[in-house]
Formats: structure tokens, C-alpha cells, sequence
């Protein structure tokens, strides 16, 4: 009986499972589904680059597919172009490093902090991501003209005033991500620093600190992402001759439609390409990403 045992176990083994006969709807499905979603959300660029290699005149506000195509927009890019992207990256780089500043010892309160009230704090620091943008553009409007009624220093149309409101709506990111990662800290590594003779502040700039540094990454790439990108704020705090570059592109599309907008758009399209691809080769983004108890 042994042996015949040991020869139907063989047999098993040598067949395996029976074969599934017919296609792989669910790969199908799957890949399907993926191939759609990247289609929706890349389409819009691909028009938008596609767009700007047109060499023709524009008789409407886009044509594609671009017929004779040619670099013709990108040489007529005007100058308020590039200066207004310029202070566009220097206005979402300042506001991601002020809410980093003001982020992390916010998020360390909260999450470690013995004080009454948290819940109400906590809620205070995300309450600008329930405000409507364009309300927050009003009422830092108002603000600034009732700062100027009182001081004569009036901050609309300035680089401060614009700094003020992006860090405003900036912060919120940097505490949230903070936030999260501090939650599943492992406070022993803390300890551990502090009973080998490190100070506070040590322990901090070389144990939490590194730690914490993926929440820090994360909440700083969202900040200067929501600062570069805004509309509705930076829209009532600039002045004419003092733009943000989507203010520059919103004012061109709505007044009379420039083809060279397509040729700027695509050039910041390649840059972002072209940080994020080098930010994965540097950093990594499954660094951005990864838990702060790992």
C-alpha cells in the first residue's frame, strides 16, 4: 500500500494543478484599467507639448496634432515670461523652507506636547486647507490694506505680502506629513541618545531629526508644489509688473491668447520631468515615502 501511495503522490507531484484554460481576464482588466488612468491624467500635457511644437499660425487657441512642426514658439517666449517663473520658484522655494521652519516644531508640539487644547491647535494649522483659496486671497487683501491704512506699509504687491500668503496655505502640508511620521516614532532611540550623555538638542538635530527627515522631505515637496501652482491667492496679492508665472499664463489666456504660453508651459513640464527623475536618482522617492519607524 506504501508503494502505491508513494507512485499516486508522484503522479500529483509531476502534474501539478490543473491548467486554467482560457484568457486572463483579470490581468486583462487590470492592465486595462492602468492604461486609462495614465491616458486621463497625461493627456492633458501631452496636448499642451504637442501643442507647442505647431509651427503654423494659431487660428484657434490650440492645434493638434501640431502641423510643420518647429521650435518657432519657444524662440518667442517674451521675457515676462521667464521673469515671472523665476519669481515663482523663488517664492515656492522661500514658502516650502518657511513652512518647514515653522512645520516641524508645530508638529513636535502636537504630537509631544503636554498642553490643553491640541485637538483645537491641530485643527487651526489644517483649518487653511478648508478655507476656499480665493477666500484666503481676499481676506489677506483686506488684511494688508488695513496694515496700510494703520502703518503705511502696505504688503499687496509685494514679495512679502505673497510670501505671507503661500506660507499661510503652505504650512498645513508640512505639519500633517510631520505629524504622521512623529505618531510612529520610536521614542527609545530618543532615549537611548539621552542616556549616553546627549543633550536635548542633540538628540534632536541627530536622532530625531534624521528620522523624521522623509515626513520633512514629503510636506516640503507638497508646500512648494501648492505655492508654485497657485492661482486664486497670488492673483489678488501681485501688482502689474509683479506676477507669479501661473498669474503670467492666466492673464494670457484670458486677454488674448499667446502660442508662446504652450512653448513656457512645455519647458516647465521638461524641468519638473527632469527634478523628479533626478530627485529618484539622488534621493529616491521611496525614501520621500518610507516610514520614520524604519
Amino acid at each position: 500500500m506504501s508503494t502505491v501511495a508513494q507512485q499516486l503522490d508522484k503522479s500529483v507531484r509531476d502534474t501539478g494543478p490543473p491548467k486554467r484554460i482560457g484568457l486572463p481576464w483579470g490581468k486583462i482588466v487590470h492592465y486595462l484599467y492602468c492604461s486609462l488612468s495614465y491616458i486621463f491624467l497625461l493627456s492633458p500635457m501631452i496636448v499642451v507639448i504637442g501643442a507647442s511644437f505647431h509651427g503654423g499660425e494659431f487660428y484657434t487657441a490650440i492645434k493638434f496634432p501640431p502641423d510643420e512642426p518647429s521650435l518657432r514658439w519657444y524662440t518667442k517666449i517674451p521675457q515676462t515670461q521667464y521673469e515671472a517663473l523665476g519669481l515663482s520658484f523663488l517664492l515656492a522655494g522661500s514658502a516650502a523652507l518657511g513652512a518647514c521652519i515653522i512645520g516641524i516644531p508645530a508638529a513636535l508640539g502636537i504630537v509631544r506636547g503636554i498642553i490643553p487644547g491640541k485637538a483645537l491647535i491641530s485643527s487651526i494649522f489644517r483649518a487653511p486647507l478648508q478655507i476656499p483659496s480665493i477666500v484666503t486671497g481676499i481676506a489677506f487683501l483686506q488684511l494688508f490694506y488695513i496694515v496700510g491704512d494703520a502703518t503705511g506699509l502696505y504688503l499687496q504687491g509685494t514679495f512679502a505680502g505673497l510670501y505671507i500668503g503661500h506660507v499661510f496655505v503652505a504650512t498645513p502640508y508640512v505639519v500633517g506629513t510631520v505629524t504622521a511620521v512623529l505618531q510612529r516614532f520610536d521614542t527609545r532611540l530618543e532615549e537611548a541618545a539621552l542616556s549616553l550623555g546627549a543633550s536635548r538638542m542633540s538628540a534632536f538635530f541627530r536622532v530625531t531629526l534624521p528620522v523624521i527627515m522623509p515626513g520633512v522631505y514629503a510636506g516640503g515637496l507638497y508646500a512648494f508644489m501648492v505655492s508654485f501652482g497657485d492661482v486664486p491667492i497670488s492673483i489678488f496679492l501681485t501688482s502689474p509688473g509683479f506676477v507669479t508665472y501661473p498669474v503670467e499664463l492666466f492673464y494670457g489666456m484670458e486677454n488674448d491668447f499667446d502660442p508662446s504660453i504652450l512653448a513656457s508651459a512645455s519647458l516647465v513640464i521638461f524641468f519638473c520631468l527632469l527634478a523628479l527623475l533626478g530627485m529618484q536618482k539622488l534621493v529616491g522617492l521611496d525614501a520621500l515615502l518610507r516610514s520614520g519607524s524604519r
